[in-house]
């Protein structure tokens, strides 16, 4: 089974996002917030999670799907029969997700739960 685990945000400023998306949503930072990353939750009961990801450049493709799985490999492979391919993608050591496009090019990632 795969879902929605959660809506990854670029934005320029996480800071400024994660105040704006708490307020915005009713959410929370998971974890405390770093220059480059922060996780909010719902405040209350159960929800998406929304990632704020830095990026560098006002073009970059800024938002996309995490799409939370308990056996990724059987997920890509299915994913990829129904017409998603990989993504070019330098992982690091110990990365727990696959970069996949979806049949109009948009990237989405498959993450081991």
């Amino acid at each position: 089974m795969i879902e929605i685990g959660a809506i990854v945000w670029g934005v320029q400023d996480v800071f400024r996002a994660a105040d704006f998306w708490s307020a915005a949503l009713h959410y929370k930072l998971k974890y405390e917030a770093a220059e480059d990353w922060a996780i909010l939750i719902p405040i209350e009961g159960e929800g998406v999670q929304m990632s704020l990801k830095k990026v560098s450049s006002p073009r970059a493709r800024r938002h996309h799907l995490d799409l939370f799985t308990d056996d990724m490999e059987a997920e890509v492979q299915r994913l990829i029969r129904l017409g998603a391919v990989r993504k070019a993608w330098r992982y690091e050591p110990g990365a727990d997700y696959v970069v996949l496009e979806d049949p109009e090019g948009n990237p989405f990632c498959v993450v081991q739960r």
